[in-house]
């Protein structure tokens, strides 16, 4: 389910629904404000796959939290 394969689209799989939120941080985000933006996308569905896909993103090192609100980082 993190990865897509044969069996689970890439919609369906964590990496996919990252990719959706990563495209929805442009700038530093609060998580209330970031879930507002990703819960009418139909490839988040629940605010369990957004927090899944969130600590993905930052166990990947592309997402941390600075004072509060969600930054995007650049490498």
């Amino acid at each position: 389910m993190i990865a897509p394969d044969k069996h689970v689209s890439i919609d369906a799989s964590l990496i996919g629904v990252g990719a959706v939120m990563l495209r929805q941080l442009p700038g530093p985000r609060t998580l209330t404000a970031l879930w507002e933006v990703c819960r009418g996308l139909p490839d988040i569905r629940t605010f369990q796959r957004f927090v899944l896909a969130l600590d993905l993103l930052y166990l990947l090192g592309t997402v941390d939290l600075e004072s509060g609100q969600i930054v995007r980082l650049q490498r």
